[in-house]
């Protein structure tokens, strides 16, 4: 029979009550990020906010963060009271277990050095891992129910350097080792206890965006699937910003992905966080996506100058970046500055313009005797790269200004 109490489902199973443990799997925070040299703080604050108010909502007992909380090693003091006010607020208005683990964006010295501090909080982050012990986190711990291996980003520079080994000898030397290293972390669990593993790590057949770096795409350094151990009822990783199940096993293997779209490719697809539920056999009885908002959305536009304008001066870009990808069949000095204008005329924040020009033909030799003044040659390049048309006055101009300046500096 199962009773319901609160949101929390309760099973009867020979009088002794047992409650299903709700969980949040999330990664790639990347607090700090700058697009283009914008400041970001804004839509993080946003998501930990909405990120908060879902583990209020459904009463989550614990939340996996696993690795990359900072875009940089070094965060901004900014970027840091933003974490640490986000951590006071889970402390102080849920009763939620929290487990971080540092990414290859991290500093692990850096985020694990308040950890005693923190564990007072309910709050385990781990750093540094140079054995599987350090790892493992059981919980809660006065009533164990789950036992968490947060395995922070492991380098493979952490290897002992051997002579003489191949670039491929150390790549799988590398896979051998990270299986192992879950291995011990199982092996220090609890037997009886369902079993958890956290990872910052790439997975082969993962799918990769352009902004992850330091991802070997289909090499040897590709964690495998069959690398995981059996006995473990999911497996929270970070390192890949597109959220994605690994298939190959009988337990999920997930990214969750960021939480918002790093670079404009990433506005293709939904950005998404993890709700399980898991049975104190370990049984995931519940296993659900939860959409993140858009906080900031970012758009593309492209096309040849009147179709960018006309759009630029018909839609509500209000509270948007853009991007903008013009095709011109000639440069044209201050085009940019045009674009920029007209989209910011209707509230949108051009971030970057991209010029796409004809493929420049290969242009007439100029033999020495038939040497002219700069001014001639430019006009002769010119016409012939765009099909004899001559450059308008101002960007000769810009031309003559540009040869009187290296003129007076020599």
């Amino acid at each position: 029979m199962i009773v319901y109490i609160g949101s929390f489902k309760q099973f009867s199973t020979g009088g002794k009550r047992i409650k299903n443990m709700r969980i949040l799997h999330t990664a790639d925070w990347h607090i700090g990020q700058r697009l283009h040299e914008r400041q970001r703080t804004d839509e993080h604050e946003k998501f930990l906010g909405w990120l908060l108010k879902k583990i209020q909502e459904y009463q989550v007992e614990l939340l996996l963060v696993s690795g990359d909380i900072f875009d940089t090693a070094l965060p901004s003091s900014e970027s840091t009271n933003l974490y640490y006010r986000f951590l006071y607020r889970l402390f102080d208005e849920t009763n939620a277990y929290t487990v971080i683990t540092a990414g290859n964006h991290d500093s692990a010295r850096h985020l694990e050095a308040p950890r005693e501090f923190l564990k007072m909080g309910r709050i385990h982050v781990v750093g540094l891992a140079n054995a599987a012990d350090d790892c493992v986190v059981v919980l809660p711990p006065d009533n164990p129910r789950v036992a968490v291996a947060a395995v922070p980003y492991l380098s493979e520079s952490d290897l002992r350097h051997l002579s003489y080994e191949t670039e491929t000898e150390r790549n799988e030397r590398y896979r051998e080792w990270l299986k192992m290293f879950y291995d011990d972390c199982v092996s220090a669990m609890p037997s009886e206890l369902p079993k958890i593993l956290m990872g910052h790590l790439f997975v082969q057949d993962g799918q990769v965006g352009d902004s992850e770096r330091n991802v070997q795409i289909g090499g040897a350094t590709a964690t495998h699937v069959s690398d995981f151990p059996d006995d473990v009822s999911y497996v929270a990783l970070g390192h890949l910003h597109r959220p994605q199940t690994i298939s190959g096993t009988d337990y999920p293997i997930r990214y969750s992905g960021s939480p918002i779209p790093l670079r404009f490719n990433e506005t293709g697809y939904r950005k998404k966080i993890y709700l399980l539920e898991l049975s104190d056999d370990g049984t995931l009885v519940r296993d659900e996506e939860i959409e993140i908002p858009t906080f900031k959305e970012l758009c593309t536009v492209e096309g040849d100058e009147v179709s960018v304008l006309s759009d630029a001066m018909t839609a509500d870009w209000r509270g948007k970046y853009v991007q903008v990808k013009l095709k011109l069949d000639a440069p044209r000095v201050g085009i940019s500055d045009e674009i920029r204008k007209a989209f910011s005329d209707r509230g949108g924040d051009v971030l970057s313009v991209e010029l796409e020009l004809p493929e420049a033909k290969q242009g007439p030799a100029i033999l020495v005797e038939d040497m002219k003044r700069p001014a001639e040659i430019f006009e002769q390049f010119y016409k012939s790269n765009y099909d004899g048309k001559t450059p308008d006055e101002t960007l000769t101009q810009t031309f003559r200004e540009l040869v009187q300046m290296v003129e007076e500096s020599e």
